[in-house]
């Protein structure tokens, strides 16, 4: 009866027979929350540690990965580039051939003209001999 008139002033007893304000339950319930509260806290904890170390490596991957594109695009413009100094050459090596089959066509042209200037000198010294 006394418990029960204490009750309904909004005060109990707990297991060691304390007087509380609140209900056991409510008491023992708050508890529980508590200790639920504090679990899902070091969940959280944990949770943020291995979203951490996710980002901490995506941002690794992220950083490898603009690196091997600059190389990619460091080796294509190398290749662009080297191109570029073939298709010079090659020019330049053309021209040297037009310049050098010039040059053969200018000495042809002179063989011929000092072989006929050498026949008719031959010609000349024999028909010289010949009136002697």
């Amino acid at each position: 009866m006394a418990q029960a008139a204490l009750g309904a002033a909004g005060l109990h007893f707990d297991e060691l027979n304390k007087l509380r304000v609140l209900d056991p339950a409510v008491a023992q319930g708050t508890a529980q929350l508590r200790e639920e509260c504090g679990a899902f806290l070091d969940k959280i904890v944990e949770f943020q540690k291995i979203v951490g170390s996710l980002i901490e490596l995506v941002d690794q991957l992220a950083k490898a990965a603009e690196r091997e594109k600059m190389k990619a695009i460091g080796a294509r413009n190398l290749l662009k580039s080297i191109a570029k100094q073939r298709e010079a050459q090659e020019q330049q090596l053309q021209a040297l051939i037009a310049e050098k089959k010039m040059q053969l066509e200018r000495y042809r042209i002179e063989y011929e003209t000092l072989c006929k200037i050498e026949a008719d000198q031959n010609e000349f010294i024999d028909q010289f001999i010949f009136q002697k």
